[in-house]
């Protein structure tokens, strides 16, 4: 394509802007179609030069040139699109709005440390450029909120909307050192750490009203092991029982009850007794003369684990009597 240069003599405030009218003008003459498509395509590139110019305006922001320039690229595209030459305004009157456009939506949109409302991104915008305005050296305190409200007639409460937001531009990280500390003080050193006696509140309040349902001799011996924290051979000299039934109690009940703590979680709980099957008064159907609260010996004549005397034999009906 061939780019026709302005004359000296026009008046034009972009020394790089090509003279594409006729391109636009056949433009709008052809139907959508690759020829219509690379002719738009001729006309972006011609004008490639001032969309360059206009992103490096906005250098030295946190941005890096090369995608400024792609930003403004994509508003230039996007302006070039819409041209309507037949509204008789001339094309840079319409794309640099248009770029410029672009590439505020994007610091606007990708360029904050945090997330902050259109409305509260404009007023930092107004606040900082009066606050610019009306401090005429670097050694004069900065201006009140008074005379910036005055000078950009916003009121107090906006003023200092927007001056809250021209730290959220960009974030610090939690190891910087805070300002006026000598001594490696760090933001992170100003958070709360979890406490962990939140925790164990929950879990005493989850458990305290299964704890009540449990039959008496569970609850004591409960009582005995984590209160007072006897050992399971002083628990089973007090009640009268094996260590080993003190043992299987202690571990029945505390699952027994881990479960229905977790079943309220899940959103699963029955509603069933949590004594109900612990092992205590006949709450799995059994009754032992080894699990009772009486004396400690065990189930059918003997203790578990020890073996039948040699040379004897159980007669149905009868007591053992020797072979």
């Amino acid at each position: 394509m061939t780019v026709r240069t302005r004359t000296p003599r026009a008046r034009h405030p972009h020394d790089d802007a090509p003279d594409t009218s006729g391109e636009f003008r056949r433009i709008a003459e052809l139907p959508e179609g690759p020829e219509k498509e690379e002719l738009r395509q001729n006309v972006v590139r011609a004008w490639m030069p001032m969309a360059g110019r206009l992103a490096r305006h906005f250098r030295n922001r946190g941005e890096a040139l090369e995608d400024l320039e792609q930003v403004a690229a994509l508003g230039l595209v996007k302006a070039v699109a819409r041209y309507d030459i037949s509204r008789g305004c001339a094309f840079e009157s319409f794309a640099v709005p248009t770029i410029v456009g672009e590439i505020k939506r994007h610091f606007r949109d990708h360029m904050w440390g945090l997330h902050v409302p259109r409305r509260v991104q404009e007023l930092r915008n107004r606040v900082r450029t009066s606050q610019r305005e009306l401090t005429s050296s670097l050694d004069e305190p900065g201006p009140t909120v008074r005379q910036i409200a005055d000078h950009s007639g916003l009121s107090e409460e906006d003023v200092l909307v927007g001056m809250e937001a021209l730290e959220s531009y960009s974030t610090l990280s939690l190891d910087s050192e805070l300002p006026g500390a000598d001594d490696g003080y760090s933001l992170s050193d100003t958070l709360g750490t979890p406490e962990p006696g939140y925790d164990h509140v929950v879990a005493r309040e989850a458990v305290k009203p299964r704890l009540r349902r449990l039959p008496e001799r569970e609850q004591r011996i409960l009582y005995l092991r984590f209160f007072c924290d006897m050992t399971q051979s002083r628990i089973a000299e007090q009640l009268g029982i094996s260590q080993m039934h003190v043992s299987r109690l202690i571990s029945r009940t505390c699952d027994r009850i881990q479960r229905d703590v977790e079943d309220v979680e899940a959103g699963t709980d029955t509603g069933s007794d949590a004594g109900a099957g612990s092992g205590g008064e006949g709450g799995d159907g059994r009754t032992s003369a080894g699990e009772g609260a009486g004396a400690g010996t065990a189930p059918a004549g003997r203790r578990r684990g020890q073996r039948p005397a040699r040379g004897r034999r159980r007669v149905p009906g009868r007591a053992p009597v020797a072979a």
